[in-house]
């Protein structure tokens, strides 16, 4: 079975999608998925679909979500050669719950997490190319926002943040080698779209800052770092962190700083 959660959800057998239309079912669907292979209890299920008031049915008719799931994964198995694969072999019932079993097929954020890890592992020794090359790869898994077509709960909603959290932790690990390797032109776009998209992450802002002086448009560094302080301040009373501060006052002075004292890994204060 294959797995695509960053982005639309997608989840096929032998290539047959085996995502339902039903708003309940595939929101079923995306936490196994987000949990492949691992136990998903009944109650992480029922309070994902109905939070803190779920209805007395709410067991039975999240059976009956299970049932219409293993109704679809059995139509795909009759498209592989396996006949002894079952949908309650895929889709099994387990002490306290059920568990989606891949059978060692594709998982997009676990590979997310492995080319990542390969990036962040270049970047401690030093192999910038490396690192923009595998963090760049890793990236490349995303299609826009994780599970941006699923009617989201809490538990659902956590773990979008969390792989959100992650692709943004790589997209700033690859910026900065991208400026240890002198790429400050080709990033100019990007930041530009990244800074507001992200109006409060002061890595990003303090790596737009960098590629701009470093183009020879100081003024308009130090511009992107007025933005963000006046937005700290009036939105959330705060002001930017020493190492932005540090990296103004360079800027003033024709210093720039690495990007890592820049603030790569910076804090994410909010979006």
């Amino acid at each position: 079975m294959d797995i695509e959660v960053l982005g639309a959800l997608s989840v096929r057998e032998h290539g047959v999608s085996v995502v339902p239309t039903a708003p309940k079912p595939r929101q079923v669907l995306a936490l196994l998925a987000l949990n492949a292979d691992q136990v998903v209890p009944v109650a992480a299920l029922v309070d994902e679909l109905w939070g803190e008031n779920p209805p007395r049915s709410a067991r039975t008719t999240l059976q009956t979500y299970v049932l219409q799931l293993r109704e679809l994964m059995a139509q795909a198995l009759a498209h592989g050669p396996d006949e002894r694969c079952t949908a309650k072999d895929i889709l099994a019932t387990v002490p306290g719950g059920y568990r989606l079993q891949t059978r060692g097929g594709h998982v997009d954020y676990r590979e997310f997490d492995q080319r990542a890890g390969l990036g962040y592992r270049a970047m401690d020794a030093e192999d910038y190319a490396g690192a923009a090359r595998r963090l760049a790869d890793a990236l490349a898994l995303w299609n826009g926002q994780a599970l941006t077509d699923i009617q989201a709960g809490l538990r659902i909603d956590t773990e979008v943040k969390r792989l959100e959290e992650a692709r943004l932790c790589a997209l700033d690990q690859r910026i900065e080698a991208d400026l240890r390797l002198g790429r400050h032109r080709e990033l100019l776009s990007e930041l530009t779209v990244l800074v507001n998209q992200y109006r409060m992450h002061e890595s990003l802002h303090g790596q737009f800052m960098l590629a701009l002086h470093r183009s020879g448009r100081r003024g308009e560094a130090l511009n992107v770092y007025q933005r963000l302080r006046s937005t700290l301040v009036h939105e959330l009373g705060l002001e930017p962190s020493a190492a932005l501060s540090r990296l103004q006052r360079s800027i003033l002075m024709a210093r720039p700083e690495t990007p890592a004292a820049a603030g790569g890994s910076g804090r994410l204060v909010t979006r």
